[in-house]
């Protein structure tokens, strides 16, 4: 592709620093930008000709952290479960997948996301009892499908909701404790050769499918097992993501387990670096925050899973003024009912209005535009590759109708993009050069036939996984309030956003 051009003319091209939306022609070539010009710049004559009137270009939108795995569950979530209760519920919702199961959770999570404006995606995909080469195959195959953009990271654990906090199997009567304790995953050394030898022969074009590892949640992670996983990371140069410090329960169990706070922990073990990335990194304290800026590490945030769980509102202006890149998600179509990023973006400018009233640190919308790009490119390992549209950057952008209603009348673009846009005016997206959502259609797939094989696939796992859910519902209350005692807790930690923070 190296010889074929592409121009795009007749555009407004959205510039964040500004504020504005000038009109400008962006030639391409192959899949990157080559030039930026005003309208009616030369462009060599065989070049294919893209009209962008009354449209505005914006670069793609970057899903720093969601599950894949998660898709075909969609709407199966308790409607008043915290993240523990839903972790219990997990194996009714996932279970017994097949290799087409897993090609077709990501593929409904790729064509979700580029009708809304998301280019390219962190992926933090789970298999039981241990990750395997055609699991990854399967989800890789989805999305280059699609035509999106993705990094893979199989999610990893060696220790069960049960076994990462002991005390709770504990207070399982029997025979539901031997059912719990029979519940195993693979021992961390399969999990991680079996990645090992994956990441060895990674059978995907790296600047489009790109690996990456995630030790889910530190406690469900031995010593051992997060330190293999950090080896991997720095050995075959991946990013490496985790859930750090998302609940309450999880923040005070970390500190009687290791008697530090877990990202305390995680630094201790060698974890922090430029490659690592903080998902949720709700309950943090000043030294947390230090730990992580220090690293060059990342924090990615998932305002709606965070509500969704009443897990807590992550404040982002003391890690911002610290100089840690954040990013924004949305978190799995099971945690966050959909896949939204223009929905995570505004929330996350709104949350910051209700946690001061020093109204100078709110969130403005060109800040959490910025990370819904260029923030969480960097937090997996892209940055100066994609989130911005510059030259040598991958030509990906996301087209808005500026005749839809989001924008009539339209005065200020960036801040409407932000507080109105909800994916409706998306009319094409470009990936790497290449349309594959080109007014209104997809061009890479059939979504009739997706949809039809995505609802015969979920139907029959919910058949299938009836037990499970049975089970889990027989569970339900111990582990419910198990967590809330625990939450109840008082946490010693000067946590962020407090009213004596300043």
């Amino acid at each position: 592709m190296a010889d074929h051009f592409t121009i795009i003319r007749n555009g407004r091209l959205v510039d964040l620093r500004r504020r504005e939306a000038a009109p400008a022609d962006i030639l391409i070539e192959g899949d990157r930008i080559l030039s930026i010009g005003q309208a009616g710049m030369d462009a060599p004559a065989a070049a294919h000709v893209i009209d962008a009137s009354d449209r505005a270009m914006m670069p793609g939108l970057v899903n720093g952290h969601v599950h894949g795995h998660g898709t075909l569950a969609k709407g199966m979530v308790g409607d008043r479960w915290p993240l523990e209760l839903f972790l219990n519920a997990m194996p009714g919702m996932t279970g017994h997948r097949t290799l087409e199961d897993k090609y077709l959770n990501g593929l409904v999570a790729a064509v979700e996301m580029i009708r809304k404006g998301c280019t390219t995606c962190y992926d933090l995909f789970f298999e039981f009892p241990m990750p395997s080469r055609d699991g990854l195959a399967a989800l890789g195959k989805a999305y280059q499908d699609a035509g999106m953009r993705a990094v893979i990271a199989p999610m990893l654990a060696d220790k069960t909701l049960y076994q990462a906090y002991p005390d709770l199997i504990d207070n399982v009567p029997e025979p539901l404790r031997a059912q719990v304790i029979a519940f195993q995953l693979a021992p961390y050394q399969a999990s991680a050769d079996a990645l090992e030898t994956i990441y060895e022969d990674w059978s995907f074009d790296r600047e489009m499918i790109r690996p990456a590892i995630a030790p889910t949640i530190p406690l469900h992670c031995s010593d051992e097992f997060l330190v293999r996983c950090r080896d991997l990371a720095r050995d075959y140069d991946l990013p490496l993501q985790t859930h750090l410090a998302e609940t309450k329960t999880q923040a005070i169990l970390g500190l009687r387990k290791y008697g530090r706070t877990l990202t305390a922990h995680l630094d201790a073990l060698g974890m922090l670096g430029p490659h690592f990335s903080a998902a949720h990194a709700i309950w943090l304290d000043r030294d947390d925050l230090a730990r992580l800026s220090d690293n060059g590490a990342s924090m990615v945030h998932a305002p709606v899973s965070n509500m969704r769980f009443g897990s807590g509102l992550a404040h982002l202006r003391p890690a911002l003024d610290r100089g840690i890149n954040v990013g924004i998600a949305t978190d799995a179509a099971n945690s966050s009912d959909q896949l939204n990023m223009f929905e995570s973006t505004r929330l996350a400018a709104l949350i910051s209005r209700v946690q001061t009233h020093d109204f100078q640190q709110w969130l403005g919308a060109d800040e959490v535009l910025h990370m819904a790009t260029v923030g969480s490119s960097r937090a997996m390992g892209l940055g100066g590759k994609v989130g911005e549209i510059a030259p040598g950057f991958k030509a990906d952008i996301v087209f808005l109708d500026l005749g839809h209603i989001n924008y009539v009348p339209c005065h200020d673009l960036v801040t409407q993009i932000v507080f109105t846009e909800n994916g409706g005016a998306v009319d094409s997206v470009m990936i790497g050069g290449r349309m594959v959502l080109d007014r209104g259609r997809l061009t890479t797939i059939d979504e009739k036939k997706l949809r039809r094989d995505a609802s015969a696939a979920a139907e029959r796992l919910f058949a299938v996984n009836v037990p499970a859910r049975s089970f889990a519902r027989d569970l339900q209350s111990i582990v419910g309030h198990f967590c809330r005692n625990l939450a109840c807790e008082h946490y010693h930690v000067q946590r962020l956003g407090m009213p004596h923070e300043s």
